[in-house]
């Protein structure tokens, strides 16, 4: 983990020159399913992109184990690690995590996940289509939020707990 801190610390000045553009388009993808309200929880957020975009819908929380990454932020930050969320049981609306968990425990992260999010708050999670973890990480995503959607986002794979995806008008 010291390796991807001090990567992360490295790259924090120019992290949203290299990787808004694709957070925003995965974030669209997913704005296009789920409808988000309240206090919304964004676990991996680096320079907190989500809470910058989500402004207009929600009160986005974020979380990061970089201090440097979230200084570049916005809003109400946290350096937590996604293993051990500091917040109390079923305190959001809504969880959000953009091609983050891939750096953690899977298992332990979602079962935070879980515990922090109100029973109906939608869960969004991205995961690198070219992950060996992939597998591992939708088997345990099914665990915790089955039934769920898996919907192409370009190098991701978003996955949404299925109470979560808007109803069809």
């Amino acid at each position: 983990m010291a390796f991807l801190m001090d990567y992360y610390t490295a790259i924090a000045e120019g992290y949203n020159q290299l990787h808004e553009q694709e957070q925003l388009a995965k974030l669209n993808i997913l704005l296009q399913h789920v409808r988000f309200s309240g206090a919304i929880l964004d676990v991996g957020a680096g320079t907190c992109v989500v809470a910058r975009h989500l402004s207009q819908y929600a009160t986005c929380i974020s979380t990061d184990p970089s201090e440097t990454m979230l200084q570049k932020g916005i809003g109400e930050r946290y350096v937590a690690m996604a293993e051990r969320l500091p917040f109390a049981d079923t305190t959001f609306d809504g969880v959000v995590s953009l091609t983050a968990l891939h750096h953690c425990d899977i298992a332990k992260a979602l079962h935070e996940i879980k515990r922090v999010a109100k029973p109906d708050a939608p869960i969004a999670i991205s995961f690198l289509r070219h992950s060996p973890q992939l597998k591992i990480f939708e088997e345990i995503f099914k665990h915790f939020f089955s039934p769920y959607k898996k919907i192409d986002a370009n190098q991701d794979i978003l996955f949404i707990s299925q109470q979560s995806i808007k109803q069809a008008k």
